[in-house]
């Protein structure tokens, strides 16, 4: 596993004065990766990492030759207008990027890296990597069980839950990155009381709160990557909004898996957090012992050891209403990711014992990442009990569904005594009305 180096000091500070503020997402501890030009511009897109509130231009780094050795043919591959280049070299390389930038950016360091700044406020992001595959994981035991009381009150967790981690192969040209609008989804519903199901707008349209992972390093097919060595296929982590139709997905859902339900849209944040920027964040993972123990390839001590990693999750909403009265979006619901059931580590093992080749740049979801209590729910199917119960917005607004005009916000970061608070930044998107 990624060991803590030199650039997870805590007392690193920068010359970018505001990358030194406590309550800052991208500290010089974090330097994630994106894909950004200047807003409105006709510019290329390029690789980016985030220092404060500064974007470091790698298309710029590379072609001033600031750097040398596996940084300077990192930052070249990240010049590209996708990171799965850069991906795809493997993790050593991103990490002696990683470093030489962490060394360029100290107080006391010389400012070269200056000539390649370009202000956040001032740029727009894309998708950062082609994301040729999509699979999206189940891994809260506590989503799978609220939701399964709600479809199937009698038998709500299925036997082999607990067995192997349960996903689905999903659709990757509808994600897309923050800011990101859709139109509500149409589809076949049918009605309790109904003789027939019939086409209309989703009525019941959620959120998902997700972790989204990003594949470095692939397998060739027929190879199987081990538990203990997913380290070096996994480049980083971003927040992941699964847009979910749920009236639509309750009639579709029988007997296979969702369809019309998931692939109108997914959103992600536009940084990914290293995995190595993640090393001080990792914590013991644990399985009850009232529950069916991993087989052999799902097990080891370094995984039970720091398999889970301590990621802190809040989702907000913000309606029409609130923006025409300039209010501040409302905070509905905080989890953490240390809940899911299964590891990252165990997701890559079991995704491709069977042989199955991963690419750089494939992208797994979590799953909805909800906690063991009711508030730490990550959807609104289980905040509001299958619309049962509406759920206040402070405003006098409240919501069992997501209406056309809202946003819904997810924030993530990790902060704990004795290494530094590294944030993801936001992922938003705004709901249109049907087209139809």
């Amino acid at each position: 596993m990624i060991q803590l180096n030199e650039t997870h000091d805590v007392n690193l500070k920068s010359w970018v004065a505001s990358a030194n503020s406590e309550a800052c997402d991208f500290p010089i501890q974090n330097l994630p990766f994106a894909i950004f030009r200047r807003a409105g511009s006709n510019e290329t897109y390029r690789g980016g990492v985030a220092i404060g509130d500064q974007v470091i231009d790698l298309a710029k780094v590379a072609s001033l030759k600031l750097l040398s050795g596996d940084a300077a043919v990192a930052a070249e591959a990240a010049s590209d207008t996708t990171l799965n280049r850069l991906m795809g070299l493997g993790n050593q390389f991103a990490s002696a990027l990683r470093l030489a930038l962490s060394k360029g950016l100290r107080e006391g360091a010389d400012r070269a890296l200056e000539a390649a700044f370009v202000p956040m406020s001032e740029v727009e992001y894309e998708l950062p990597a082609h994301i040729g595959d999509y699979t999206d994981f189940y891994t809260s035991v506590f989503h799978a069980t609220s939701v399964g009381k709600l479809f199937r009150p009698d038998n709500p967790l299925l036997p082999n839950y607990k067995w192997v981690p349960i996903g689905y192969h999903g659709r990757s040209s509808s994600i897309g990155v923050s800011g990101q609008t859709f139109r509500r989804p149409l589809g076949q519903t049918k009605a309790p009381d109904a003789a027939e199901p019939s086409l209309g707008p989703c009525k019941r349209l959620d959120y998902e709160l997700e972790l989204g992972i990003y594949v470095g390093k692939g397998n060739a097919m027929g190879d199987r990557i081990p538990l203990d060595a997913a380290d070096d296929h996994v480049f980083g982590f971003c927040l992941f909004n699964d847009w979910s139709a749920r009236d639509i997905q309750a009639w579709e859902y029988q007997p296979l898996g969702p369809f019309l339900a998931k692939n109108f849209a997914s959103t992600v944040s536009p940084w990914i957090v290293t995995l190595e920027a993640m090393a001080p964040y990792r914590i013991s993972w644990t399985r009850d012992e009232a529950d069916p123990q991993p087989l052999a390839y799902l097990e080891s001590a370094a995984n039970r050891a720091q398999g889970a990693f301590d990621i802190k999750l809040e989702v907000l909403i913000q309606t029409e209403q609130m923006r025409r009265n300039n209010q501040p979006a409302q905070s509905v619901s905080f989890s953490n990711f240390s809940h899911s059931y299964w590891t990252v580590a165990q997701m890559v093992a079991h995704h491709t014992v069977n042989g199955c080749n991963l690419k750089p740049g494939d992208f797994f979801g979590s799953g909805t990442q909800s906690g063991p209590e009711h508030k730490e729910a990550g959807s609104l199917l289980e905040l509001s009990n299958g619309g049962k119960e509406p759920v206040d917005l402070g405003n006098g607004e409240t919501r069992t569904f997501l209406n056309d005009g809202d946003t819904v916000i997810m924030r993530g970061f990790c902060a704990k005594e004795g290494a530094a608070r590294i944030g993801f930044g936001e992922v938003s998107s705004t709901i249109l009305p049907a087209d139809c």
